[in-house]
């Protein structure tokens, strides 16, 4: 299963190139230079999920391609049939010192290989399809996703659900409960919508305990001191449900670490180090935390200032990542003209796509070579802006020109589109 690359998933493609950002659908029809490592992911990883957790670690400096890298693994995930949760991490909202709130990111961004590939977009609470879905496999052996959902399926499904020992009892309820809304004959649809929601935020942790206690019959929400357990009890949930495991992808989007309190970076280490600690412990779990240089070697702020955190993961080595190395080391990663000249003539396909009148006024393969060659020799290698996101930007431009039918040397387009970056 692959996102199908039709007129408007072409456009959404080229629409985000055309800002030099990477588009959240649709990478693997453009992406070139880590087939190595994505091969050794599927084979080492994907493959063993439902049998053991992992955790690897991505070190890039910014611009290296960590989200690049990470809307390609989430593709390729789904494909081999597991959730996958992308989450970003920052200094407020999912700072890894309140792991409860990780947690909470978790869930609200998780999604299935079905709700991604058939959804035009992202909803604000997919995990209502994890559900569901889970109802549909467990009871009758497939993802379809169906609501005509029978007594028979509903009782199937709840008595395979309670015997699992993996999954915490007050999780179990609110599943329960969620499966319940689809056995409400004649009920309003609106009451039904926002009883689901209520059920949903408590894996959010929002809510008084006394509301759901009285309404669901569970002792606890989620907080601070049962997130781990809850996360355990997901993994579990994924698994039962059919899938082979859950990946997370934490993006750690800005310097976090800088700039918190003591106490509050002993809490982020505690976590992490607790992770790592018992990732192996809980198979169906597969855990990618992509971060910057700093959080490996800062001398205030980084691992360095832990000595049992820093020994379990260790530095970033000089040397193309491997899957089965802990440390994925971007910054290490040498891309080729050749590489850069055959994402070009894929993203010229995705630009004819979208623009199908654009198919016989578009370059030839040869000549966007040239162009990419001649752009590659005029971007300075220690320039602030990476040289990735100005070939993507200006390939665009360039296709553009073609379709106006006023084409201009390539030093001039690489004016143009550095003075365009630059604004952004």
């Amino acid at each position: 299963m692959q996102t199908e690359l039709d007129s408007v998933l072409a456009s959404q493609i080229t629409e985000a190139l055309r800002k030099g950002i990477p588009p959240q659908r649709g990478v693997a029809h453009y992406s070139v230079g880590n087939e190595k490592l994505i091969a050794g992911v599927k084979k080492f990883h994907l493959t063993g999920i439902q049998d053991r957790g992992i955790i690897r670690f991505v070190n890039g400096s910014w611009g290296a391609g960590k989200t690049h890298f990470f809307r390609l693994l989430r593709e390729i995930a789904f494909e081999n049939d597991c959730l996958v949760s992308f989450v970003e991490l920052n200094a407020n909202d999912t700072a890894l010192n309140r792991f409860e709130k990780i947690f909470y990111s978790i869930v609200r961004n998780i999604a299935t290989p079905g709700y991604y590939f058939g959804s035009a977009q992202m909803e604000a609470a997919p995990f209502g399809h994890v559900i569901q879905e889970a109802m549909g496999f467990i009871s009758r052996g497939d993802h379809s996703g169906t609501i005509d959902i029978s007594h028979e399926d509903y009782t199937k499904a709840v008595e395979v659900l309670f015997v699992d020992g993996s999954i915490d009892i007050d999780f179990k309820k609110m599943i329960q409960a969620y499966w319940d809304t689809y056995l409400s004959e004649g009920a309003d649809s609106a009451m039904l919508e926002q009883a689901r929601a209520e059920i949903l935020q408590w894996f959010s942790g929002e809510g008084s305990i006394g509301t759901y206690r009285k309404k669901y019959g569970v002792s606890k929400l989620v907080s601070k001191d049962n997130a781990k357990l809850m996360l355990q009890s997901l993994a579990g949930f994924v698994r039962l449900a059919g899938f082979r495991g859950l990946l997370i992808l934490f993006d750690e989007a800005e310097q976090a670490y800088s700039i918190m309190r003591t106490s509050q970076l002993r809490d982020a280490h505690n976590n992490l180090l607790h992770l790592i600690n018992r990732i192996e412990e809980i198979p169906g779990l597969f855990m990618i935390y992509a971060t910057t240089p700093d959080f490996f070697t800062d001398p205030r702020h980084g691992i360095v200032v832990y000595g049992a955190l820093a020994g379990r993961i260790g530095k970033p080595e000089q040397k193309a990542p491997r899957a089965l190395d802990t440390i994925w080391n971007f910054d290490a990663v040498s891309t080729q003209l050749e590489d850069y000249q055959a994402a070009a003539k894929k993203i010229a396909n995705i630009y004819k796509v979208s623009f199908p009148e654009a198919a016989n006024k578009m370059p030839d393969d040869a000549s966007i070579d040239k162009f990419v060659s001649e752009l590659n020799a005029t971007h300075p290698s220690l320039s602030a802006v990476q040289f990735w996101r100005v070939m993507v930007t200006a390939l665009i431009t360039h296709f553009d020109d073609y379709m106006d039918g006023e084409i201009r040397p390539t030093s001039k387009v690489y004016g143009d589109v550095m003075n365009r970056l630059r604004e952004d």
